[in-house]
């Protein structure tokens, strides 16, 4: 790993050999300065992480130097120190920039600390700076592809909170991509090194979300044959995506509760209590505040939860991102990055008029399906029934089929009411085939397979 750059700034020098010499044994590559001209001379020369400036120094004193580091190098953080502190001195560096404030004497630890920690925040920002900038350029963030207004603010607001310890609650229908909201945050945080445990909440029995959610011992319960961390556990330093939040019942969401507040966590069956260092972020397509009120769902989790907030937009809600994300489940399943005129304008204006109750999986599952019926172009033809005609399958009831003793061969059976069909809507239309296709419902080229399928004249419309 690369070592971070320190700069000590102080016109004692006995300051600057002992913060020298402490910090070089930390592991960091330190050069000091007498004074604020010669700190501005070696900034100019080279990049450096941090600066430990005194404030009171002759000639250019600390608070002026932390304004023109701040306004000439505003990557590089600056920790500030004097022997004579005032609240007034704290305000005014605090005020134009600084990381924090240090008085002397200090102790070693105090410093370590603050130096470390300033240093990480500092490469935070820098990290957010590019992947904003990044988002910029390629109308992406993480893995989400997006141009609209609303999305560039989501990724804002990601870019922000990422470097933070605060819960998120992420709000969004089904499809609109919580989990990769909740993956931006973690990758682009500090614990990105460390676990992603996603946990579909509503698909765990309600009978085995304890043990699930805090892990159990050998010998808990009938079948615990050997000791098991639960999801907090195995997320240990990282993140755990709650998915679904509301389906929780509120016996869980009381040592949920528990578990976020007191940061430990004992397994079941078992003496020994942990310690846990996880980040929550929660989502749900429910309204949380209603169940709230309803009394599902506890009003302490939820605030202890909703620290953040994230509303994702259904994609029918941002219609100029859905060409954006053709081209790329276009190249994600086709592997072609360089396709020119990949779907037709017939076909991009039917897509962008849809309403997409499925959103951004539903519109995944669309490209991939015409890549697979079609040669390679996304066509009007190459799209699902129902996006052309606006009509959904009637539902169908089982209450009036009757099945003889002796059974029935489903697929000739359907094969036969298929067949029926067909004919029917030639009748009616007169044989004119593209009439009769929207009898039923499909594309002309799905009428004409249908027709081939049974020998059925599959000829040019009259």
């Amino acid at each position: 790993m690369k070592a971070n750059n320190i700069l000590i700034v102080d016109d004692e020098l006995s300051m600057r050999e002992f913060l020298s010499i402490f910090l070089e044994r930390e592991g960091y590559i330190v050069k000091t300065a007498e004074n604020a001209e010669v700190a501005l001379t070696l900034l100019n020369k080279s990049k450096f992480d941090l600066v430990i400036s005194d404030v009171n120094m002759p000639g250019l004193d600390g608070i002026a130097l932390l304004e023109r580091i701040k306004k000439e190098f505003p990557d590089t953080a600056v920790l500030m120190v004097t022997a004579f502190s005032t609240t007034e001195q704290a305000v005014e560096a605090m005020k134009h920039g600084a990381y924090d404030y240090i008085s002397k004497p200090f102790k070693v630890e105090e410093i370590k600390i603050l130096v470390k920690n300033a240093i990480e925040k500092q490469k935070l920002v820098r990290e957010n700076s590019a992947l904003k900038q990044q988002v910029v350029q390629n109308n992406s963030f993480s893995g989400i592809v997006a141009k609209s207004e609303k999305m560039q603010n989501i990724f804002n607001i990601i870019s922000k909170v990422a470097g933070t310890l605060s819960n998120i609650l992420i709000y969004g229908e089904s499809g609109t991509g919580k989990e990769l909201v909740a993956k931006a945050i973690h990758f682009n945080s500090s614990r990105k090194e460390r676990p992603f445990v996603p946990v579909n909440c509503g698909a765990i029995p309600e009978t085995l979300m304890e043990s699930e959610f805090f892990g159990y011992v050998k010998g808990a319960f009938t079948g615990a044959v050997s000791d098991k961390p639960g999801f907090f556990e195995q997320a240990e330093g990282g993140t755990l995506f709650l998915d679904e939040i509301g389906e929780l019942p509120l016996l869980l969401q009381t040592k949920l509760l528990r578990v976020i507040q007191e940061r430990e966590l004992r397994r079941i069956g078992g003496k020994e209590i942990k310690k846990i260092d996880v980040r929550i972020v929660a989502a749900t397509n429910r309204d949380l505040e209603a169940q709230v009120a309803e009394g599902a769902f506890r009003e302490d989790l939820f605030f202890r939860l909703n620290v953040v907030s994230i509303n994702i937009p259904n994609l029918s809600e941002r219609p100029e991102d859905i060409p954006l994300l053709v081209d790329y489940f276009y190249t994600k399943f086709s592997g072609n990055k360089t396709a020119a005129n990949i779907i037709d304008k017939d076909a991009l204006k039917i897509l962008m008029n849809y309403r997409f109750p499925g959103n951004v999986r539903e519109l995944e599952n669309i490209i991939e399906r015409a890549l697979v019926l079609g040669s390679g172009e996304i066509t009007v033809d190459s799209l699902p029934d129902k996006l052309i005609t606006g009509k959904t399958k009637a539902p169908v009831s089982g209450s009036d089929i009757n099945i003889p003793p002796e059974g029935v061969l489903l697929e000739d059976y359907l094969n036969d009411i298929e067949r029926r069909f067909l004919l029917k809507s030639l009748e009616i239309s007169g044989g004119k085939k593209k009439k009769a296709a929207e009898l039923l419902g499909m594309t002309f080229r799905s009428f004409r397979y249908r027709l081939e399928k049974f020998g059925l004249d599959a000829g040019e419309d009259e």
